[in-house]
């Protein structure tokens, strides 16, 4: 099995293995071997060169709860468009995944740095044919009230961010959500749905600009060493460039990585991610939702859209540690909460926990990429399997 991740490290020497322990192993070290090849003339690149394309490109076969099994073939093309020493990879990715459950999922992501890291211009674009249940608004909803929704739906994101300082860029972004083919294919009999009652269309649409200030201390995105990384995005969507709503939104993504111990290398990572609506009535579908941060992390535990509403909150803390003195395996204990706002009051008024544990097998040590698998548990009899490539977050 092979997973798949939209994010790519930085090529630092501080993901080499450290000279006092033992050597480090991953899982292409064990293949090599199984091949019969030799395994020590492995190496991360030791130059960079600008214009010099890296491809790569792999079948995998993925599953969440959202998507069942799935399968997908993932084409990268990495490249630095500077020699300097210190310059950040850029990347090109996209994935076109085939589901179990009939979804079809392009996306496009990629993230470009220019020479000196002066300018970041960063984009996600996406067409999803993507039937999936709704289950209503606010935190007080019950699994069992789940009903099908399809739609197809397309997004663009652009952002173009200047560095302001150390680690601190600032920029402007577009951003579109399209939604379309909008269809309630299951909703109860005889019963307004919370869909209907806000305000159900075939159609929906949200075109806004948006003001992004990013302060980001990560060396290695993939799998990060004691830093900080905070993100926040203000989004004015108006109708004069095309959206159906003028309304406005607030993101605060905030994470905080430190050793708990001190000489340990294990990792305990904290994570805030928050949405607020401002002002204005965004589409339903544009809401804020379980699992629809940009790789559909939040709220392990709970199936994709489990949760939706005008606010959200989620919390979340990870131990990762190791197991095998190779470092070819290692492990993860996590919890998290999510809180929606409910409908009639604006307030947050309950919680949702998760909780649970997860296995991590070193893919490449040099990135230090872990393929990850987890397993959470949430309230009610929710819980799940949840694979990634690279760390949650």
């Amino acid at each position: 099995m092979v997973l798949t991740t939209s994010s790519v490290a930085q090529d630092t020497a501080g993901n080499a293995p450290h000279a006092d322990t033992v050597a480090e192993k991953d899982v292409i070290d064990i293949l090599l071997g199984v091949l019969k090849k030799d395994a020590s003339k492995r190496g991360p690149a030791g130059q960079k060169h600008s214009g010099k394309l890296h491809l790569s490109g792999s079948p995998a076969i993925e599953y969440s709860l959202q998507t069942g099994l799935s399968f997908n073939v993932t084409g990268n093309i990495a490249f630095y468009t500077t020699d300097q020493a210190d310059a950040n990879i850029s990347s090109i990715l996209v994935a076109p995944m085939f589901t179990q459950k009939q979804q079809f999922v392009v996306p496009l992501q990629s993230s470009i740095w220019t020479k000196g890291n002066l300018y970041n211009f960063i984009g996600d674009w996406r067409f999803l044919k993507y039937p999936e249940n709704t289950y209503g608004l606010g935190g007080y909803t019950k699994s069992e009230n789940g009903y099908k929704l399809d739609y197809d739906y397309i997004r663009f994101y652009q952002f173009a961010l200047r560095k302001i300082g150390n680690d601190l860029y600032a920029g402007l972004g577009y951003q579109l959500d399209n939604h379309y083919n909008i269809k309630e294919l299951t909703p109860p009999v005889g019963v307004i749905t919370d869909f209907q009652r806000y305000g159900l269309a075939s159609s929906s649409r949200s075109s806004g600009l948006s003001l992004d200030l990013l302060y980001d201390t990560r060396r290695n995105s993939i799998n990060p060493d004691p830093s900080f990384y905070s993100n926040i995005v203000f989004r004015q969507n108006m109708q004069w460039i095309g959206s159906d709503e003028n309304y406005n939104s607030l993101l605060i993504d905030v994470r905080k990585y430190l050793h708990p111990i001190s000489g340990s290398r294990n990792i305990l990572a904290f994570w805030s991610y928050n949405l607020f609506t401002l002002g204005g009535h965004p589409p339903y579908l544009d809401l804020p939702s379980t699992g629809w941060d940009t790789y559909s992390n939040t709220g392990r535990g709970y199936v994709q859209s489990r949760f939706r509403s005008r606010n959200m909150v989620d919390l979340e803390a990870e131990y990762r540690f190791g197991i095998s003195r190779n470092g070819l395996i290692g492990g993860v204990v996590f919890a998290n909460a999510q809180s929606y706002s409910e409908m009639a009051t604006n307030r947050f008024e309950v919680a949702q926990p998760g909780y649970g544990a997860g296995l991590r097998i070193k893919f490449n040590k040099f990135s230090r990429t872990n393929v990850c698998i987890d397993y959470g548990f949430g309230l009610h009899g929710s819980s799940g399997l949840f694979l990634n490539l690279g760390e949650v977050f």
